[in-house]
């Protein structure tokens, strides 16, 4: 059984995970609800575009950058097969 090592890895599978379930999401809001640093936080998430896992978006909201990010169709498809792998897995060991 192999898992991605994209999804897999703690932090990225944390961050697949929450935006999976809550959509767009900035910055600050990422953070806070991972409780990650944010370097680490840009670490991963530049792997994640870089593998066109996640869109990265950037403006300006009354004069402040705010960034967002959204999982891309890939990524989500990513995310759902990682959690087949995992379910299987449970599954082979119920026997």
């Amino acid at each position: 059984m192999d898992f991605d090592k994209l999804v897999h890895q703690p932090t990225r599978l944390q961050i697949f995970a929450y935006l999976y379930q809550h959509g767009e999401t900035s910055f600050p809001d990422l953070k806070e609800a991972l409780d990650v640093t944010e370097g680490n936080l840009a670490s991963h998430i530049g792997k994640m575009e870089d593998a066109d896992c996640v869109v990265v978006e950037k403006q300006f909201v009354d004069r402040k950058p705010q960034t967002t990010y959204e999982l891309t169709d890939l990524g989500r498809e990513k995310f759902e097969e990682h959690i087949g792998t995992l379910e299987a897995l449970i599954d082979d060991l119920d026997g």
